[in-house]
């Protein structure tokens, strides 16, 4: 089937059908796949090679922005659209420091929806007009306020730093990973090195403020 294949990613499946249901009703659209865990969305792209990707950000496990960079590193024909309901200019950084091709919020129209998708597949980059260059802007000020922030971390790192916020032990870290005790020990302490935190409460309170987790995910 011709056309631009779409591969939606959202932990609300009411989200999903909504959205699937209006790309049905817009010409030359196919949905590929469809998930609602940032993990699982990286092995779908590897699997079904979509031409762009509908990413929402708040993802358990692998929040959006690592399945974004995952996908965007090995995966480089694919795009990565973002689509949420945060405005952030924290979140709007990372997202583009991790190589979204553009950052949709949720609300838009049917019209900026379709328009979003045609710019990112021809290469350029889009962004809502909500999300205003200030607020990007305003991210080196914010950035100059922090030790590191998630351009500064790896892939993994972010990942792991997602986990243990969401309360896992190395342990299960390990096993959800497929590393072993010893090397989740090993990222956490670079991890904590980096941002100059030494403590667990202290990596929540920093996840929360650059946006890997959300308090009302």
């Amino acid at each position: 089937m011709t056309g631009t294949r779409v591969m939606l990613v959202d932990d609300h499946e009411l989200v999903r059908e909504g959205i699937a249901g209006l790309l049905r009703t817009l010409p030359g659209f196919s949905i590929v796949a469809e998930c609602s865990d940032g993990r699982e969305a990286v092995q779908l792209a590897r699997e079904h090679m979509p031409d762009v990707v509908l990413m929402d950000v708040s993802l358990k496990g692998m929040n959006g922005i690592a399945a974004t960079e995952y996908i965007r590193k090995h995966l480089p024909n694919t795009r990565v659209l973002i689509l949420t309901m945060h405005t952030d200019e924290e979140r709007v950084a990372a997202a583009l420091t991790a190589g979204a091709n553009g950052y949709l919020v949720k609300g838009s129209t049917r019209q900026e929806l379709e328009f979003a998708i045609h710019a990112v597949c021809e290469g350029r980059t889009y962004l809502s007009p909500i999300v205003s260059n200030d607020l990007v802007r305003n991210y080196v000020r914010f950035k100059e306020g922090l030790a590191a922030t998630p351009s500064d971390l790896t892939a993994r790192q972010q990942e792991i730093l997602q986990l243990l916020c969401e309360g896992r032990t190395n342990r299960e870290i390990g096993e959800l990973l497929h590393l072993s005790v010893k090397t989740v020990e090993s990222h956490r302490a670079q991890l904590m090195e980096k941002l100059d935190i030494r403590d667990l409460p202290g990596l929540v309170k920093y996840a929360i403020r650059v946006g890997l987790i959300s308090v009302d995910s």
